[in-house]
């Protein structure tokens, strides 16, 4: 049996840091768990790229010992991993979407710049998209709710990268926003690094948001997929403040400022979301407050 070995690089984030809802009191009681333990799996990778001390080979390593420990029911030498496993083994689900998260962290590892938005798009679908499927799929979700959750999902890694897009580039050269983006209004990468946005880069960052209101359109959906009321809560409430980000960072500067939403205002969209999931209803209104 391997030795435990730590490759956790803690950042100090947690589920209050972040800027949506994570294992929040909306979900299954009976659920929970098994939430902040996927929650857990995805930090320790994210922590692990985002080590500015770390090689990308030394960061690859880490997370492919990740895997190796979660698909291998001998080995101890992760806990995180091995918790994650054991979550698994509990619900009965394949590991497909904590293994299709590590695709995307190896990819922060190593590549640096993003094409097109189809080349983002295709690392939103590892890097955001397992994360709907994974809580989809524990409350036993139809297959139904997955194009509207990819959709969301991958709303709200756009909004984060664009949250982020100058502490990004600043502190790790990562930059999120596409090459033909901004090669289209004559800037590049650098436009990044300036106090405030000029106006070719805000209009870059108008045509991100554009295609993010896009995946909304599809993602407005996903409430009435859900039959499970918390579930259907939750993703409604997740929806409200996706819209609430995307109107806040039209308005404001992400360069300029941490664009974030204020607690009155996170408040406001929580019972708005609720409201709204439980007169809208799901596909079936035969689950309840479990």
């Amino acid at each position: 049996m391997a030795m435990a070995e730590d490759i956790s690089t803690p950042s100090g984030k947690n589920t209050g840091t972040e800027n949506f809802p994570v294992g929040s009191i909306l979900i299954r009681p009976d659920l929970r768990n098994h939430v902040h333990v996927y929650y857990r799996w995805a930090r320790m990778a994210d922590d692990i790229v985002d080590n500015p001390t770390l090689l990308p080979e030394d960061k690859i390593r880490r997370l492919d010992l990740m895997e190796e420990v979660l698909l291998d029911p001998t080995r101890q030498d992760v806990p995180v991993a091995v918790a994650m496993r054991e979550s698994l083994k509990a619900t009965k689900l394949d590991p497909v979407n904590c293994t299709d998260l590590l695709i995307a962290f190896r990819l922060d590892a190593t590549k640096l710049r993003y094409d097109d938005w189809a080349d983002l798009m295709h690392y939103c679908r590892y890097s955001a998209s397992p994360v709907g499927r994974y809580l989809l799929t524990l409350h036993g979700e139809a297959p139904s709710s997955l194009p509207p959750s990819d959709a969301l999902c991958n709303a709200l890694q756009v909004i984060n990268h664009l949250q982020d897009c100058a502490l990004d580039y600043r502190e790790m050269n990562r930059v999120y926003v596409p090459d033909d983006h901004l090669g289209a209004e004559g800037i590049d990468v650098t436009a990044l690094d300036a106090p405030k946005s000029s106006p070719a880069l805000r209009r870059v960052l108008d045509r991100l948001l554009d295609e993010t209101e896009e995946l909304m359109q599809t993602a407005r959906r996903l409430p009435g997929e859900v039959r499970d009321l918390r579930m259907r809560c939750e993703a409604a409430v997740i929806v409200r403040l996706a819209d609430k980000l995307i109107d806040l960072l039209r308005r404001h500067d992400p360069l300029a400022m941490r664009v974030k939403l204020k607690k009155p205002a996170i408040a406001l969209a929580t019972l708005q979301g609720i409201g709204r999931a439980v007169l809208q209803g799901g596909p079936s209104r035969n689950s309840g407050i479990k």
